[in-house]
């Protein structure tokens, strides 16, 4: 006859490596591994009272002693998660500062570009072709003139030229 071996402490060593395991998963996913400290606590409790009713009656421990070391590591991943969310936030303040000047100097650059920019516009409409060339001495001048343009009144020193 075959000796019975009670399986005492092993159902909860099952939940302990399956909680162990989800918990696991949601510990190394940014941000959503900080929810997972409450599991992991859940299944470092399931493996250590498994493992005391499985001392008690000399049975097998390996799946109670895996549940708890996966629960163990994926408290230690969640907590460590928390340490850097404390450190991103204590440095969060000075963000917006340092955001906004470089916000600022990006603009300053780019309306320095615009206003060093040589322009220059060729429109042709119905055979005519009209070329405006822009540069820094001229501009306010050739503003005018283009607007002039626009709006369809066309001065006698305009040059124009005749499209084939």
């Amino acid at each position: 006859m075959e000796e019975v071996r009670p399986h005492s402490g092993q159902n909860l060593g099952i939940a302990a490596l399956i909680t162990g395991i989800v918990t696991f998963v949601l510990a190394v996913i940014p941000c959503v591994g900080i929810v997972a400290i409450i599991p992991g606590i859940i299944a470092i409790v399931l493996a250590g009272v498994g493992l005391s009713q499985a001392s008690r009656q000399n049975t097998p421990k390996g799946i109670l002693i895996a549940g708890l070391i996966i629960g163990i590591i994926a408290v230690m991943i969640s907590f460590s998660q928390v340490f850097v969310i404390g450190r991103i936030s204590k440095r969060a303040d000075k963000w917006p500062k340092d955001v906004q000047s470089i916000v600022d100097d990006v603009k300053n650059n780019v309306m320095k570009d615009l206003e060093d920019a040589n322009v220059s516009i060729k429109i042709e409409s119905n055979g005519d072709t009209v070329n405006i060339k822009a540069t820094k001495s001229n501009k306010k001048a050739l503003e005018q003139k283009l607007e002039d343009l626009e709006s369809g009144n066309k001065q006698k020193n305009d040059t124009v030229k005749k499209g084939k």
